[in-house]
């Protein structure tokens, strides 16, 4: 079956990355190109006539001067404008298209913790039925390093499984935070510390299991490294981030409740390279 991906496309400046992204997919995957603006409801008719034209004439031209950059030959493309809140109507036609991938430019709202969470952004990656791109590097850079934080739930499985099937000839970095419990109390004593080893060795045993399993489902196999470290989950993420940062990061979503969507708004708050966020199932 045809592959369709749906860019939300808001016509301003910051934009511009998504859109080129998204063109480069369409053209690399051999996928239909759905470019969709929302529009307020709440215009007039007669305005709204007239806006519909003008907005789908600028897709058209931003469409032929990101290819006219990128080199790009234009894919099947169809550029359409709906009226509605913003973040509904994308989810909406994902379901009604039902399209491969969401593409989306990062958030406007960067540093501001405390108002990302109602961003179309970040809405649309709680509700959309497939997963979700969220690009804020260009689309120049090669996805050559993915990175993966695993762990042992549902959400992190049908990630790396998407991640593996997406992009198989990538370098994929699994990476896993761990704290085996005493360790403030006992870290400095030797029997601890043996016990301690005992257990991180342990725990990787498992995590190479799981890998070997979904690999065990694909045909292409790509590069994998296992990097456990210790710390909290978002602290050991960013710090990871800040100091080796990837050319795409995978995540999985949990929903809109828990640990799992403070460290997506914390990522999406500063992101240091493009997201791809993947539904729990």
């Amino acid at each position: 079956m045809t592959q369709t991906l749906l860019f939300a496309c808001d016509l301003s400046a910051e934009n511009r990355a998504a859109f080129a992204r998204a063109i480069r997919l369409a053209t690399e995957n051999g996928a239909r190109l759905d470019v969709v603006h929302v529009l307020d409801p709440y215009l007039p008719h007669r305005v709204l006539h007239d806006l519909e034209d003008a907005v789908v004439a600028d897709m058209q031209a931003t469409l032929t001067d990101i290819r006219e950059d990128y080199a790009l030959p234009e894919p099947r493309t169809l550029l359409q404008t709906v009226a509605g809140a913003p973040y509904a109507e994308i989810v909406r036609e994902a379901h009604d298209r039902e399209v491969d991938m969401i593409v989306l430019g990062s958030h406007r709202k960067r540093g501001q913790p405390d108002l990302v969470a109602g961003t179309t952004l970040a809405r649309v990656l709680r509700s959309a039925p497939c997963p979700v791109l969220s690009v804020s590097q260009p689309a120049s850079r090669d996805w050559e390093d993915v990175l993966v934080p695993v762990d042992f739930s549902l959400a992190c499985r049908h990630t790396l499984r998407e991640t593996l099937k997406r992009f198989p000839e990538a370098r994929l970095t699994l990476l896993h935070a761990w704290d085996i419990p005493g360790e403030r109390e006992l870290g400095s004593q030797g029997d601890y510390a043996r016990w301690r080893d005992r257990e991180v060795g342990r725990l990787r045993n498992q995590l190479e299991r799981e890998v070997d399993r979904l690999m065990s489902e694909l045909d292409d196999v790509p590069e994998l490294e296992l990097v456990l470290e210790q710390g909290d989950p978002l602290e050991v993420l960013l710090t990871r981030l800040r100091r080796q940062p990837p050319d795409l990061l995978a995540l999985g979503s949990r929903g809109q409740l828990g640990r799992q969507s403070h460290i997506t708004e914390a990522l999406l708050t500063e992101p240091h390279c493009d997201i791809m966020l993947c539904r729990a199932w």
